[in-house]
């Protein structure tokens, strides 16, 4: 590798941070730390580096070997043994409210397993402890590792289930979700608390690689939960969910989670559910997280009551967006005019923009998002980290632009501001 930077540049870098075999981290004093930006191993900007959030994991990268900057000459390396002992690269995946702003930097074996479907973030070591590239985008702490105590919510989960014994949702988002997968919505609704999960739908309209509840057994990567096998009725959901609005505090129910397939194959129940919760209360937040994909329904769950909609979006160009998001009888058009049909009822749009560092403020895609939100009215843009192999996925979006410049995930976030001035940054769905 020729990769080469001046002395001064990484005099004050942290120590590169690497993995033995066994899983353990330890840092390398005489190596600094570089990051990943699309293809391209880079110094993080001043002011880029912060330490570890609390709740963050740390992990390793199995066959993917640390690249890091020799001290003592500047030059760029890629190491696969230490004193004589095999290492891997190691990487942070961040809390929820805070976004990525470099990738880990490694290069990798041939012929490498898919890593598991998280992101990887930069990680570095200075003076005491951890860093990381990243900035929290959201100060709202409803899933901040600190709120939750899991004695306290199993005890309440418990009494839940006695409490509404026979409904097959509730067990769902008690035993699966609360006490199984930790999610921090269901979590939360167990506390009485912001906002509660309402999945509804088993079958999805599109084969995105992400996917957290279904993986093909033939894309090497297993999801990261179970799927709901079964369709609420209006009145499973209605039972917790109604109360959920009327006491929590900044309460919000959302229809749309990772642990189902896509909300709008289920419109009409979504619809007739709405109705319902507003012709018994008119407290709270009521907002849909989708892939917008069917207009036509999208304007019949918002005539209903709908208040704000997240419309999950990889890329505002159609070959990166069919690359990942892979549509069965929908496209990205189609997305754009569902945002348009809920701004004509005055519904509050987020843009749940899955941020790849190198991508995302890559010139062309910065071209293609920016003329989206001239022409579509979008309130927020929700920074999540893009939860995918970082090759995988520069192989998926078909990255021959590697010739095109980013500028940098918070230059990018200025230069969205200058079109929009009012948009939001953040991370959470909003409380109206």
């Amino acid at each position: 590798m020729d990769q080469q930077f001046h002395k001064k540049e990484i005099r004050t870098l942290p120590s590169l941070v690497v993995s033995d075999i066994r899983g353990n981290l330890f840092e390398i004093d005489e190596y600094a730390m570089l990051a990943r930006s699309g293809e391209s191993f880079v110094i993080p900007d001043k002011g880029s580096l912060i330490d570890l959030p609390y709740g963050s994991d740390l992990h390793m990268l199995p066959d993917r070997y640390p690249v890091g900057i020799n001290r003592r000459n500047g030059n760029v390396v890629t190491l696969k043994k230490y004193r004589g002992s095999k290492i891997f690269a190691a990487s942070a995946f961040l809390p929820p409210a805070y976004t990525a702003l470099y990738l880990a930097a490694y290069e990798s074996a041939e012929a490498t397993a898919p890593l598991p479907l998280f992101a990887y973030g930069a990680l570095g070591f200075k003076k005491d402890g951890f860093v990381s590239a990243a900035i929290r985008v959201d100060n709202d702490k409803r899933q901040d590792c600190s709120n939750f105590n899991q004695e306290e919510i199993v005890v309440r989960g418990k009494k839940l289930l006695d409490r509404f014994k026979g409904n097959r949702l509730t067990s769902h988002l008690i035993n699966n979700c609360a006490f199984n997968y930790l999610c921090p919505a269901a979590r939360n609704w167990v506390m009485g608390r912001w906002e509660a999960p309402i999945p509804v739908s088993a079958s999805c309209n599109s084969m995105c690689r992400g996917c957290i509840s279904f993986q093909p057994p033939d894309e090497g990567m297993p999801s990261t939960q179970e799927r709901i096998s079964f369709t609420p009725t209006s009145q499973e959901i209605l039972e917790y969910a109604v109360p959920h609005l009327e006491r929590a505090d900044r309460a919000i129910v959302s229809f749309g989670q990772g642990c189902e397939g896509e909300p709008l194959t289920k419109a009409s129940l979504i619809e007739e559910t709405i109705r319902q919760m507003r012709a018994r209360t008119g407290r709270g937040t009521i907002n849909l997280n989708t892939n917008a994909s069917i207009p036509g329904a999208v304007k019949r769950i918002c005539e209903a009551g709908l208040d704000s909609i997240r419309v999950s979006l990889n890329s505002a160009q159609h070959l990166y967006y069919n690359g990942y998001f892979r549509p069965k009888g929908y496209g990205l058009d189609d997305v754009i005019e569902s945002m348009k049909t809920a701004k004509e009822f005055g519904v509050w749009i987020s843009v749940n923009y899955f941020i790849f560092p190198g991508f995302t403020d890559r010139e062309d895609e910065m071209e293609a998002f920016t003329e989206m939100i001239r022409n579509t009215p979008v309130d927020m843009i929700q920074m999540r980290n893009m939860n995918f192999d970082p090759e995988k996925y520069l192989d998926i979006i078909n990255n021959e632009k590697t010739s095109d410049k980013s500028i940098g995930i918070r230059k990018w976030m200025a230069e969205i501001r200058k079109i929009r001035p009012a948009i939001r940054f953040g991370y959470f769905n909003p409380q109206h």
